[in-house]
């Protein structure tokens, strides 16, 4: 199982950006996919999900401004990201798992298979 993430970059605040996530090796069918992300000196935080039946989750800070969302052949999520702050920096990873519960999705330790991350900062 490969999960690779990209789309990355810097922008200023107010600005946009949409990370991929494509897994090798299988599809997202019948699992959770989620987006966490870490900034320097930070522990990882969750930031949305999407499972099996297609709910989505997000952390309340990015609520409202990011989207979660998988393609029809699922082997890719996108995570829209809208009115970026400058507290988005961070390198954001995505992650998958068959077996993690509603209850512990924002939970990393809950996932077993992640990405590379990919790097986003915002400048102000």
């Amino acid at each position: 199982v490969q999960l690779q993430a990209s789309g990355g970059g810097l922008v200023q605040a107010g600005d946009s950006l949409r990370l991929s996530c494509a897994a090798s090796g299988l599809t997202f069918k019948n699992a959770y996919v989620g987006w966490f992300r870490q900034a320097p000196g930070e522990e990882r935080e969750f930031v949305s999900a999407v499972t099996k039946s297609g709910t989505t989750l997000y952390s309340d800070p990015v609520k409202g401004r990011f989207t979660i969302s998988r393609d029809a052949t699922k082997t890719t999520v996108y995570l829209q990201m809208n009115s970026l702050k400058p507290e988005d920096t961070a390198v954001y990873f995505c992650a998958l798992d068959r077996t993690v519960i509603l209850s512990s999705v924002r939970d990393p330790e809950r996932w077993h298979y992640w990405g590379q991350g990919t790097l986003v900062t915002v400048s102000s």
